[in-house]
């Protein structure tokens, strides 16, 4: 039962009605697992590696904890009342329409634009394989695009399934690659002719080679690595028994965070020299293919197709939330509210869906540019999800204070004081990514065009709601 908010808040809309509560506590699990863990680590992590050295490990443990902080917030606004809307449900509570419109349609950017990466990065990595090398590129984005969206039209459960399965091969190529290392590291196997330990660390330039300031603009790539922690938020309000799954499921996060990110990278610069690993070359790759692992390369990157493959399918199943909870708040056409009959609000997803055929167009037209063009406009949509996240946080607490809406538990650690600190940790990662040039310089230009185009459509929102009163 939803707790009632008493004067002092603005009454929610009841943006879940129509949904199926058919995800379970290991499905939900997963999908927390799987928003924390993507290609960033997999693929990305050599380039990071070859940049900053073994100081990558503390990049990952000092975004990882801010986004904890960030998942701890809307752990605290779930247990308020759960949604499928999520944040733009909150942010339509706490902050107004005009809050819940700009953060439904920034989100909404950032997946669209993260899905024509996801479906590029597919496309790529089915070129690996000679066999496919006749196969055009827009080929295989339309397929992957394909599968996925029809997973997602047939029905919650099956989304949550299929994220299951993606989330379990990213968990159990990582846990093989801890057990493996942590046992070559404590027998001191050499690999590839090094002996692993510690002194590896020590024996090339320490902690920071490249000395602090390149650790620390490398956190505005790193903290990217878990853009897809806030799934979970969404997922609860498909979720059977939010209250009791998932508390579990975002506390988990933490020491995950701490044993895939941080313990993996710790091992990789233990068991080889950092200097060993490069930019576009996967670092689990470097190790296995040192250690004489045969078709390693093929396995991952099964993996990394996988992981992209994963985003994908969250991407869709994201977006048709939200763009459903934007038209029941009157900031999208009311056909994006439309379900079928398996409950799926079709509608949205169809419309992600014809974004992503641009992704496809773009395949045909330009392969090789697609990466640069979207990619860095996603990081904009990511960080004013979090952002919104923290202040419909902080909102929710002061309305606690003062006793106008009861205390639902799972407070977030250390807030308020915690949750300005990641608002400014944030806006320190936007402000870095603008000195990052010529990408982040560009992106961070962009920011009074996308602002500019969110104007014009609440104008035309507002036009709207007059000729329906008129």
């Amino acid at each position: 039962m939803d707790i009632p908010a008493k004067s002092g808040s603005h009454p929610p809309q009841q943006t879940d009605e129509g949904y199926h509560k058919d995800l379970g506590r290991r499905q939900v699990q997963m999908i927390a697992i799987g928003g924390a863990i993507g290609t960033g680590l997999f693929l990305g992590a050599g380039t990071r590696l070859e940049q900053a050295g073994p100081a990558l490990a503390i990049d990952y443990l000092v975004c990882g904890l801010f986004c904890f902080l960030i998942l701890r917030a809307l752990g605290e606004l779930v247990m308020y009342r759960p949604s499928a809307g999520s944040f733009v449900s909150y942010a339509r509570e706490f902050l107004g329409e005009k809050a819940a419109y700009v953060a439904g349609w920034l989100s909404f950017l950032n997946w669209a634009m993260t899905g024509i990466v996801d479906i590029t990065a597919v496309a790529l990595y089915m070129h690996f394989w000679g066999t496919f090398d006749h196969v055009p590129q827009w080929v295989f984005a339309l397929a992957a695009l394909g599968i996925v969206g029809t997973m997602n039209m047939i029905g919650v459960r099956y989304f949550g399934e299929m994220e299951f399965w993606f989330s379990l091969v990213k968990v159990v190529a990582l846990a093989l690659f801890l057990i493996c290392g942590c046992l070559i590291l404590g027998t001191r196997m050499p690999v590839g002719g090094v002996t692993p330990g510690f002194h590896l660390i020590s024996e090339n330039g320490g902690i920071f080679p490249h000395g602090i300031m390149p650790a620390l603009f490398l956190m505005q790539g790193v903290v990217f690595a878990y853009s897809a922690i806030e799934l979970v938020g969404t997922a609860a309000g498909e979720c059977a028994n939010p209250r009791a799954i998932i508390p579990r499921a975002i506390n988990s996060v933490i020491w995950r965070i701490g044993l895939f990110y941080v313990g993996s990278v710790v091992l990789l610069v233990c068991l080889l020299p950092w200097s060993a690993y490069h930019k576009g070359v996967s670092p689990f790759v470097t190790f296995f293919e040192a250690l004489g692992v045969p078709h390693i390369d093929t396995v991952m990157n099964i993996v990394v197709l996988t992981a992209a493959l994963s985003s994908l399918n969250s991407g869709l199943y994201s977006t048709g939330r939200i763009l459903r909870a934007l038209a029941m708040g009157g900031s999208a056409p009311k056909a994006l509210a439309k379900m079928n009959r398996q409950s799926v609000p079709y509608v949205g997803i169809l419309t992600t869906v014809a974004v992503y055929m641009v992704g496809v167009g773009l395949n045909y037209l330009i392969p090789s540019r697609v990466f640069e063009i979207v990619l860095n406009v996603a990081a904009l949509g990511i960080i004013s999800t979090w952002s919104f996240i923290l202040l419909c946080q902080i909102r929710l607490r002061r309305c606690v204070d003062r006793g106008e809406i009861e205390n639902a538990g799972f407070r977030m650690p250390g807030a308020p004081f915690t949750s300005w600190l990641t608002l400014g940790f944030l806006a320190l990662v936007l402000v870095m990514m603008g000195l990052d040039y010529p990408e982040g310089t560009y992106t961070v230009i962009a920011i009074p065009l996308i602002a500019a185009a969110l104007a014009a459509g609440w104008g035309l929102v507002l036009m709207g709601r007059r000729r329906q009163q008129g």
